[in-house]
């Protein structure tokens, strides 16, 4: 994947950045390399990509309009996919958001806030709740040309959607569930 100097690209788990420069460097043994030079919109930090492991880092453009409407489709369809266990979640969650994905931070984002609803979240989990969140919403705007504030109000709409009750009309009676007591004598 090639970028140009002055284009938008996504840099995994720090968002929106921009190529200043492309840059031939000598290195050790007298070869060459050749290197983006990227400057991260959201702290002004800069950052240098070799070419040839730009797909590696996960480097890659913004997502599209089209894509940009499925990832509100995510947000709201109403299914939640969750590792019961801390660790294998946190670890399963740290490797969707190293992937640079967007939909991947979408789901990350989904499945933490549905859990931050239950129970209080970890110092960790809550650490990467507001990276997915930051990093889902400045490539949202930054896609549809709108502020970072409109755009987070539309992601907890459609979040919304997804923890709402469900309140389809069932059909018949509704039989609630009967609790099994043990007796004294079956201990």
């Amino acid at each position: 994947m090639n970028f140009e100097v002055g284009e938008k690209v996504i840099y995994p788990n720090h968002g929106i950045g921009v190529v200043e420069s492309i840059q031939t460097r000598p290195i050790p043994g007298g070869n060459k390399i050749s290197l983006y030079q990227l400057r991260i919109l959201s702290n002004d930090s800069r950052v240098w990509v070799p070419q040839q492991n730009a797909d590696g880092v996960g480097l890659r453009h913004v997502i599209s309009t089209t894509d940009a409407r499925k990832i509100f489709n995510l947000l709201g369809d109403g299914t939640i996919d969750q590792q019961a266990n801390w660790k294998g979640r946190f670890k399963e969650n740290s490797d969707k958001m190293r992937t640079g994905s967007l939909y991947e931070v979408a789901v990350v984002l989904k499945g933490l806030t549905f859990l931050s609803r239950k129970k209080a979240l970890s110092f960790r989990e809550k650490r990467m709740l507001d990276r997915a969140k930051f990093l889902l919403v400045s490539e949202l705007a930054e896609v549809e040309g709108k502020t970072q504030a409109v755009v987070e109000e539309r992601v907890d709409k459609a979040l919304a959607k997804t923890f709402a009750p469900d309140v389809k009309p069932m059909k018949g009676p509704v039989q609630k569930p009967v609790g099994v007591r043990r007796r004294l004598s079956d201990a």
